[in-house]
């Protein structure tokens, strides 16, 4: 069941990002489900690898290029799903934010 309400929290993290972004565009709810699957997928499985290739140049920016890291994972996200588009790497960046953000707000309002 925990599997089932975090789909739902990532989903409406998707949605509301959308909905607040005007660079950010979903076609609908099972397109937005399908983003919030291949996101949970791509941040546990290749984020993950790309933070440990690239451990030098996120050291020599402090950090800062676990942000491209994200940006990196969003755009793969739009190239592999059809109804989800994102206008650019600024864009890309602020919906990586924006998903954190609603989704940490939303996973409070459902934590056990």
């Amino acid at each position: 069941m925990n599997l089932l309400i975090r789909l739902i929290v990532a989903t409406l993290a998707v949605i509301i990002s959308s909905w607040l972004l005007p660079g950010v565009h979903v076609n609908g709810i099972a397109t937005a489900i399908i983003v919030a699957i291949v996101l949970g997928f791509l941040n546990a499985f290749l984020k993950p690898v790309l933070t440990f290739l690239t451990i030098p140049i996120t050291i020599i920016t402090l950090g800062l290029f676990l942000l491209v890291i994200n940006v990196i994972i969003v755009y793969i996200t739009d190239a592999l799903i059809t109804g989800f588009r994102v206008d650019g790497f600024l864009w890309a960046l602020i919906f990586s934010f924006v998903v954190s953000i609603v989704g940490a707000i939303l996973s409070s309002l459902f934590d056990d």
